[in-house]
């Protein structure tokens, strides 16, 4: 089982180089963009695009896409469920109650590219950007908002915490599996439901042991004396730098030139 969300990878390309404030807001920019491709041209372009920043943070593709694995039966879920209740369009094939149109398949794939698009997206950003820089990036976007009372610095902690989380949960639950396969346990004969209840003795010692590793987490923090955002120091202070306004520009230019190809169309 394999999941790159929430991993680090360390280097020192020009992407890792970039403020975490400047790539978590340049990562949203994008995913709001995502929404307003409308045509093969765009999404192609938007592809391009993350290919490219790929390259420059000098992580190899087959390691991305082979983190795309864990969400194919999203994609495909997403994609049948679009395809067969999305109404209009002309008909294509019919068979009793269920009706395909041309629109039907054409929302599902606009559906299905965005959502991998996304998940892109938020692997370039974890892959370049420690949880240590995240949280602090977080933390310093969602100041303002503490003078309200808004608790910035503990919503930015879960947030990192919760994504750094994901892959070390993954490979609990894999170690499991794998060790309930050598006792003779089935995973994959059997329709739909069988796979789905053979997988029920598995949640019980992944949550108990998620349980275990959050108490371990609290207990290190409350030994290490920590107080949440009072009084703390930074070992790395941010600062904008030339690199920043130029990512910004980029992205910049790259917007527009999507915007302009979709309201043109």
């Amino acid at each position: 089982m394999t999941i790159t969300l929430g991993q680090y990878f360390p280097g020192t390309s020009v992407i890792h180089r970039l403020d975490p404030r400047v790539k978590i807001v340049l990562s949203l920019a994008l995913i709001v963009l995502v929404f307003f491709c409308n045509s093969a041209l765009t999404y192609g372009l938007f592809l391009a695009f993350l290919l490219g920043v790929s390259a420059l943070s000098r992580i190899h593709l087959r390691f991305i896409i082979r983190g795309m694995k864990p969400i194919l039966f999203i994609v495909l879920m997403t994609f049948v469920i679009n395809m067969l209740f999305t109404s209009g369009g002309t008909k294509i094939w019919s068979w009793r109650f269920i009706t395909i149109t041309d629109l039907g398949v054409q929302t599902a794939v606009r559906m299905a590219l965005r959502l991998i698009l996304l998940v892109i997206v938020s692997q370039i950003l974890t892959l370049t950007t420690s949880s240590i820089s995240l949280t602090d990036g977080l933390e310093s976007l969602l100041k303002p908002l503490a003078k309200i009372g808004f608790p910035a610095h503990e919503l930015a902690m879960m947030m990192s915490i919760a994504m750094r989380f994901i892959p070390t949960l993954m490979k609990e639950a894999d170690k499991i599996m794998k060790a309930q396969k050598a006792r003779g346990a089935d995973f994959e004969t059997g329709g739909l439901i069988k796979r789905a209840r053979a997988m029920l003795p598995l949640l019980v010692p992944l949550f108990i042991s998620a349980f275990r590793r959050a108490d371990e987490l609290a207990m290190a923090m409350e030994a290490r004396c920590y107080r949440g955002g009072v009084r703390r120091t930074r070992m790395k202070v941010l600062k904008l730098t030339r690199l920043d306004a130029a990512a910004v520009a980029v992205e910049a230019v790259f917007a527009a030139l999507i915007l302009i190809l979709v309201y043109s169309a």
